[in-house]
Order: structure tokens, then sequence, then C-alpha cells
């Protein structure tokens, strides 16, 4: 950190300064910067705050030097390898989109979605069986049931999907169920949830809160890091604004700046950006053209039918239109859109399906895997 010290602090003010540093056991030295006494307070035991300096006689300002989010940022210095749901890659070169219902509420519905988002393209599914809603009065899921009927669905298409935990307690219940984690943006800052998640060892899905700045973004990611487990995906779902035109303002801004910084996938929801299925691809066209690693799209072929979220959910159609959009942005920067698997299974996982998804959640068997059913476009 560099300390500034105020304009009229004198040689025994600044001596004084560095005393007292030097008494909390940092290390002290001086650096220049034009006409202003400056300090520079090298603290190797992170125990100094920029708000305990700034609380010392003649400090004007504090200005901390190294990032907040260490592991964060040094994954930008790793090798770029993708986040890998089962044959879904994120980042490293690759795009997928996850598509599905916003709630499981009908396994006949949830079939037909996971059958025409797979022939769409996409290369996995989403589906909430736990949902945490303003209202507490609003429907808040199928739970357990429901996610045994997204399970079942996804054998059925051969797609691994992501599904949204909202309290730590389920991470027990649900550990043989689900291939990913999705956190949703009202549990972004649920530490206990975050660690919880993270002992599972499957990829995490990290939505950014709607009234949270991105270095409070990575600072969650960081949790889910320090943990020790890496497959963390950022999602950018839109913040709240004066506006009223969408649900949320969605932050193209932050894919470039996040791309800069750390080597985290990206990917943006545009449904809840947007909260209008009019307005959703226009906002995904804009986050593939921006870097986004890939989309999580809501689709169903009844929203009038479906208790959540229906004015957003684009119609089966309405998706494999974007999905020929997203082939398109894709290949102008020589990236790859992972496509679904070539076959679908059976009911009991079995059949003739040249890619299979295996008993243990999130893994791939078969003759041809990940790499080797990629495809440019």
């Amino acid at each position: 950190m560099i300390i500034l010290l105020s304009p009229d602090a004198g040689p025994s003010d600044r001596d004084a300064v560095r005393a007292a540093v030097e008494r909390l056991g940092a290390t002290v030295g001086e650096v220049e910067l034009g006409s202003r006494q400056a300090l520079l307070v090298e603290d190797a035991g992170g125990r100094l705050t920029v708000g305990a300096l700034s609380r010392l006689p003649h400090v004007q300002r504090v200005v901390p030097l190294d990032s907040g989010t260490p592991l964060a940022a040094g994954s930008l210095t790793r090798e770029r390898r993708p986040v890998a749901l089962g044959p879904a890659l994120f980042g490293g070169g690759h795009v997928s989109v996850i598509a599905g219902p916003c709630t499981i509420e009908d396994p006949e519905h949830l079939r037909v979605i996971t059958h025409a988002v797979r022939d769409a393209g996409a290369a996995a599914l989403r589906g909430g069986a736990f949902k945490v809603r303003t209202s507490p009065h609003a429907y808040q899921g199928g739970g357990l049931e429901a996610l045994t009927h997204l399970r079942a669905a996804s054998r059925d298409v051969g797609l691994p999907f992501f599904t949204e935990l909202t309290d730590p307690r389920q991470v027990e219940q649900v550990a043989d169920l689900v291939d990913g984690v999705q956190i949703g943006a009202r549990h972004m800052q649920n530490f206990p949830l975050l660690l919880e998640a993270a002992k599972l060892g499957k990829p995490i899905l990290l939505k950014r809160h709607m009234a949270a700045d991105l270095e409070e973004f990575l600072l969650a990611a960081e949790y889910v890091l320090q943990a020790g487990h890496e497959d963390v995906i950022l999602c950018e779902r839109g913040i709240k604004s004066a506006e009223r035109h969408v649900r949320y303002m969605l932050d193209i801004g932050a894919i470039p700046w996040l791309k800069q910084r750390v080597g985290l996938p990206i990917i943006v929801d545009p449904s809840h950006a947007a909260g209008h299925h009019e307005l959703v691809p226009g906002l995904a066209r804009a986050a593939i053209a921006a870097g986004a690693d890939g989309l999580i799209v809501e689709v169903h072929h009844a929203p009038e039918a479906t208790r959540c979220d229906a004015l957003q959910a684009l119609s089966p159609g309405a998706f494999a239109e974007l999905m020929n959009d997203v082939r398109s942005l894709v290949a102008l920067d020589g990236r790859r859109v992972v496509p679904a698997p070539l076959h679908a299974l059976d009911g009991e996982g079995n059949g003739v399906a040249r890619v299979r998804l295996a008993g243990a959640p999130g893994r791939i068997d078969g003759q041809h895997t990940a790499a080797s059913s990629r495809r440019s476009v």
C-alpha cells in the first residue's frame, strides 16, 4: 500500500507515521510521487487495512497496490483451459449454450423442451428445482422431486445440466443427482453456500448479484477458489438501474473487463436481463460479440402454462434461430460452438448412443469425448 501524507505534514510528521506503521509490524520505505510525501508499506502478514492506516494522524489517503482477488487474478496467467460440464466446454476458445425452462414443473413439458434445445444445438440444460423468489408467496420450485425429473430428462437427451442451490443444507442431499451447481444472483454472497458447493467438486456457475460491482463479484468467486475448487464459471445477468425498458441492465462492458483481468470463463444470461422474450436474442448476440464464453437461456414451448418467468422464455423456434446467430458470430473470431451429442439415450441410460452420460454426474464415457466430438462452425 502507498500512504499519501497530508500536504501540511512535515518531516517529523512523516517520521511519526513511519514509526506508527512499523510498530504494527510492517516494513516502510519512501516513494517519490512528485511533490507529494508518500510512504510505501509492505505488510507481509496481511494484517493492516486501508481503514486502519487512514486513521493515523497526517495521513490523507491510502492506496492499495495488490489485488483483493489474487486467486481469480492468478487464473489469468495460467493456461486458458475450458471448464467442462460433460461435453459442454466454457472458455479456452469454446462456446457452449445452456438452455431449458426456468423451473421444472411438468415432466412431459420438460421432455418436449429438452429435446427441442438439444436438437437446436444446446450443450447443456438448465432448470430450477429450488427457487428463490422476491415474494414468499411466489412459486418456490418443486424440490427434490423436480430435480429427479431434470436428471432423468438430461439422461434421456444426453445433455448434462446445471441447477440452482439455495441453501448449504441442500448440497449433501443433491450430491449424487446434480452435474453442475448454479449459485443464483441473490446468493452470490451466501458464503456458507459457496463453500459447501465447492466441496462437491463439480462445476459452479456463479451469477453476479443485481447490485454488486465487479470487485464484489470476483470476491465471491475468490471464496470458491480459496476452497481449492477451480471450475468456476462467471455469469453476468444484469444489474439494477433507473431504466425500465429492460428487467435489468446487461453490463456488456463487464465481459471484456473481466477477460482482461481473470482467466475464468464468463457467460451471459440474457433472459433475466431482458425480462421479455423479444429482447433476449439481441442481448445474446451482443454478449457473444463481446467475447462471452457461452449463454444460459430460458426456453419453453408453452410459456403460458409455466408459473415462473413466462414472459422472458424463448420459444423453441426462436431458440433455434438464436443458435444459428451464435454459430455465425463465434465463427468470426475463430472460436468453436460446442454441439450437442449426436444421439440421445433411453430413460435407463442404455442403447446405441455414441456419447453417454455416465452414472457419476458430470462425467462422459463412450467412443466420443468432449474433445473428439467438437466441430468448427
